[in-house]
């Protein structure tokens, strides 16, 4: 079975003069001479990305996509007709959006963060700017501590919505960012804390976000990180406990407060030494 939109991995049935035909149970699927690796030959597994050409035939490329179906992603506008936009997934072909997919429109060169799905008439992969309905925070399947992918939705009073593995919202408040953030960018982050609400008569999660990775294993990575640019810049650095946050998070990419908890321990495993105005290696 050949899943449209995805990688699959496929046996060359037959050459051709314009490339190979790869095995999907029927007369075989194209894979243009171009995309085809060097000493390919009959028999053998090629892992392709298989979706619809302009003459809505399936065709199969070794190009990578910057998204596959069910990923969200921020994609360039190429083209917009009244009918729709075309995007830029890194194809030969550009990914259609609908009029009816768009939020407000769009416009040539515009970014906008989208979801790949399979058109339920066409059975080609399509994108869509709303994202919602396929979000649900009504049966989690992530618990508190859990390390999750994040993808920044939109800005907030409070902080940035964000979106939890592709499958539910949370929010990243205000007190969590570190640095500058804006819709489409990912992270690693983990679930700091979850909140059963009631609305509109069912039962639903609020859940709140932290970039990074929770407790100790967090503080272990900032500790290898700051020992690592204390022997990048002869075994000393000139940041302290006066050093403003921003500073600290220029160069380190850390909040303060976790700099300091992080120096803490390293002085305390005698790793370090506290100086006047920095820190050193011992």
């Amino acid at each position: 079975m050949i899943n449209v939109g995805e990688y699959n991995t496929l046996p060359v049935i037959r050459e051709a003069a314009f490339g190979v035909y790869l095995d999907d149970g029927a007369e075989g699927i194209l894979l243009p001479n171009r995309f085809v690796p060097a000493d390919t030959k009959i028999g053998d597994e090629l892992e392709v990305f298989v979706y619809h050409d302009g003459e809505e035939r399936l065709i199969a490329t070794t190009q990578k996509p910057k998204g596959v179906l069910g990923d969200i992603v921020k994609l360039r506008a190429i083209n917009v007709t009244p009918q729709g936009a075309f995007l830029d997934n890194g194809l030969m072909k550009d990914l259609f959006v609908p009029k009816s997919k768009q939020q407000r429109g769009m416009i040539p060169n515009g970014e906008y963060l989208v979801k790949l799905y399979l058109d339920e008439q066409t059975g080609r992969l399509a994108a869509t700017e709303k994202i919602e309905p396929f979000l649900s925070n009504e049966e989690l399947t992530v618990k508190e501590l859990d390390v999750v992918d994040l993808i920044v939705y939109r800005r907030t009073d409070i902080g940035y919505v964000v979106i939890i593995n592709n499958q539910h919202t949370g929010v990243l408040h205000h007190n969590e960012i570190y640095r500058n953030i804006t819709a489409g960018d990912k992270f690693k982050g983990f679930i700091k804390k979850i909140y059963p609400e009631d609305k509109a008569g069912k039962d639903r999660f609020r859940i709140d976000v932290a970039a990074g990775k929770p407790g100790y294993d967090r503080v272990e990575d900032e500790s290898e990180k700051i020992l690592r640019l204390l022997q990048e810049n002869n075994g000393y650095l000139p940041y302290y406990d006066k050093t403003s946050p921003e500073d600290i998070y220029d160069f380190f990419g850390m909040s303060k407060k976790t700099f300091k908890v992080t120096v803490g321990n390293l002085y305390r495993q005698k790793k370090i030494s506290l100086e006047k105005t920095g820190i050193k290696l011992v």
